[in-house]
């Protein structure tokens, strides 16, 4: 899942970020959510952006997927191309993804952005939220 090979990208005021490369045995998106995060990108103004998944606490669960756009990846973070896509994961939040897919769907009543995630226990009915 992680490459032991750290590699830096420059940040603003030259300082150096350093960060871990991973695979999608980490987390991976599907064609449809790929293409969303780079609309969104693209809108932004960042085509080289990251999106950062990220777990926190909270929800009806317990816990709950956070999702941004960034332009860079951070200190410590775990980056994974897919699909064409930098998606950037932080240790922590590395445990409770590992093996995630994230899709994209769109529907009448169910549109977003859905984590289908085996390391999760329970979900709540909104889907928003899970417990591991």
């Amino acid at each position: 899942m992680l490459a032991s090979k750290r590699k830096s990208e420059s940040a603003t005021a030259g300082s150096e970020v350093n960060y871990r490369t991973g695979d999608e045995r980490l987390v991976k998106l599907t064609d449809a959510a790929a293409e969303k995060v780079s609309g969104l990108l693209q809108r932004q103004g960042r085509p080289q952006g990251v999106l950062r998944v990220a777990v926190t606490g909270g929800g009806c669960s317990g816990l709950q997927y956070k999702m941004d756009l960034q332009d860079t990846p951070a200190n410590r973070d775990i980056l994974v191309e897919s699909c064409g896509i930098r998606v950037v994961v932080d240790p922590k939040s590395a445990l409770y993804v590992t093996g995630s897919e994230l899709d994209y769907k769109t529907g009448f009543e169910d549109s977003g952005f859905k984590v289908n995630n085996p390391n999760a226990a329970t979900t709540c009915s909104c889907g928003e939220s899970f417990s591991a």
